[in-house]
Order: structure tokens, then sequence, then C-alpha cells
């Protein structure tokens, strides 16, 4: 049996886009590799329109992948079996103001899983399993036969977390699940999240652009940019030693508490715009914003390799 509980090959996911009179595809992820162990987190980072969003739908199949594959717990994700597959995969969503239904209790919204999956033989053992799911996440019996508005934006989140939790998943994909909410909200719902793993030893794919929040809860860290992986490894390593140009850039931008540091630190302000899609760079696509780049970096994409440790970087120069 793989020590892997998730492994993602060549993962592509293209949208037609109309250009005039002719449709040419965006490359929102292309080509992207990786692996997750059973029971660690890997933290997935990089700036709004990398893909981050689309890697964790299109591994669950909410969107159908252009190409590639994702095998889970040794068997291939594929159209035929992926109803069977999401009583093990469940998603987090990013919006708890549009991802819950606003015309369902809270005991429908948690309940509606059980349902689909038909996880209990009678409605009294349906209502306890609701119950025990909402005192797991944090909210109280009472709050069963409220509606979601009536909540707020940390509250909507555990309901969020309850539902997905409801068909006992072994991997989860978090997707930025607190970006909306309040920074005294978001270390609430961090830390139930690790408890949550402790206690059930659920693996997540935890996708955000917050480096400090990332750091604090993943095992390992992937960095993202323009549909492609550009480095990969542990939480720490990344954070101490970063070596691809674009994640040095992203760990400078990171503010720190201590204004003698913070003067110290060397701010790498990138130059330009990320690239289109549709029309992305030759070779590296980080290249024309790169302070590094060589003639080797237009000619040819660099592939991820492994720098010791199983530090990956995708990069000629480093």
């Amino acid at each position: 049996m793989s020590d892997y509980l998730v492994e993602v090959e060549d993962l592509k996911m293209y949208y037609p886009v109309r250009a005039g009179f002719k449709t040419i595809p965006a490359k929102a992820v292309d080509g992207v590799s990786f692996k997750i162990k059973k029971g660690e987190t890997l933290g997935l980072v990089g700036e709004s329109g990398c893909g981050k969003t689309t890697v964790g739908r299109t591994m669950l199949h909410l969107y159908k992948p252009t190409g590639g594959r994702v095998i889970f717990d040794g068997e291939e994700v594929t159209e035929q079996n992926i109803h069977q597959m999401r009583k093990r995969m469940q998603m987090v969503f990013q919006d708890p103001y549009s991802s819950l239904n606003p015309r369902m209790t809270v005991e429908d919204i948690i309940g509606e899983p059980l349902d689909v999956h038909h996880l209990y033989a009678n409605r009294n053992e349906r209502r306890e399993r609701i119950l025990e799911l909402m005192e797991t996440v944090g909210l109280n019996a009472e709050h069963a036969t409220r509606y979601a508005h009536e909540f707020s934006g940390g509250q909507r989140q555990r309901i969020g977390i309850a539902r997905a939790l409801a068909v006992k998943p072994d991997f989860i994909v978090c997707d930025e699940p607190v970006s909306a909410l309040d920074v005294s909200i978001q270390a609430q719902v961090i830390n139930m999240f690790e408890e949550l793993q402790e206690k059930l030893g659920v693996t997540y794919l935890f996708i955000a652009h917050d480096l400090l929040v990332v750091h604090h809860i993943s095992d390992r860290i992937a960095v993202m940019y323009l549909g492609h992986m550009v480095e990969i490894g542990d939480a720490d390593e990344i954070n101490n030693n970063p070596l691809h140009p674009y994640t040095q850039s992203l760990i400078s931008a990171v503010p720190i508490p201590d204004p003698k540091i913070a003067r110290a630190q060397k701010r790498i302000v990138l130059e330009g715009d990320v690239p289109s899609a549709t029309n992305k760079p030759s070779g590296c696509p980080f290249r024309t914003r790169c302070r590094f780049a060589t003639e080797q970096c237009a000619a040819e994409r660099p592939e991820l390799t492994d720098r010791g440790n199983g530090h990956l970087v995708a990069c000629w120069n480093k």
C-alpha cells in the first residue's frame, strides 16, 4: 500500500474562451502533479487567479478535468466512481454566504449528505448524527431549525464544515475556508481544523493565499503560479529557505510584527502583471517577472526537481 492517500498526476483544466470568431483555451491548471500523505495537511498557495481553487474542484470532479489523473487510496477517480468517492472526499467552500442553501434549515443542510448516501436507518438516527456533528463544530442543538442567514460568517463556515464531515470523509479540500472571516474568527476555525485532524485523522488540501495561516496549519506547502507548480516542500523549509524567485517574493511580502526586523527585511517587489492564461509566455511561466530570467528560461519550461529532503523546485537558476 502506498503512503500517499491522494496522488495528482499531470492534472489539466482548460476553459474555452471566445476570442473574436474562434475559441481558445484558458489554461487555468496546466500539468500539475503532487502527492498528499495520509493524515497530513498540504497547503496550496499563490496569488489570486493562479488556479488553486480550480485544482481543488477538479480533483473532486466538480469540474471535469481536461487531462491527467487523480488517484485516491490507490484507485483512479473517474466519472463512473465519483459518487462513491464523494463519501470519502469532501470540500469546504470559500464563501459561507453562497455555499449554503438559504431555503434549507441547518438540520437539512448538514443532513443532505446523509440523505444522498443513505447513511442512517431511521429519522431518529439521522437527527442524532446531525446534532453530534453540530456539537463537533461548536454549534448548539437549538440552532438546528434556523436558516443560514441567521448566522454570522464564522458560524456559517462551521455549518459548511459539519456538512463536509457528515459522511466521515478521509480527505477534505479546504478552499480558502477562512479568507471571508474576521481575524479572531479565523483563529478559531483554524484551531478547529487542527483538532478535527487530530481526532478523526482526516487529510487536508488547504488552499489559501495567507502564508502565515498556511505555514501554521500545513505539514508541507506547494506554491502555484499561472497554473503550474513552482515549489513544493516542508512548511518550515519553504518558509525559511524559499528557492524559487516567486516564493521568495511571496514570503518577503508577509508582514512581520517586529518593526526592527520588518525594517531590516528586504521586500522583493515583482514587476509587471501576471500573464493571461490564454496567452502564456514560452518556457518558464514566471520568466516575464523574474529578475534571474535567462535565454534558457524562455526556451524551455523547467520541471520540478528535488533539491534535497523532498524540496522540489521548478527553476533553471536555483
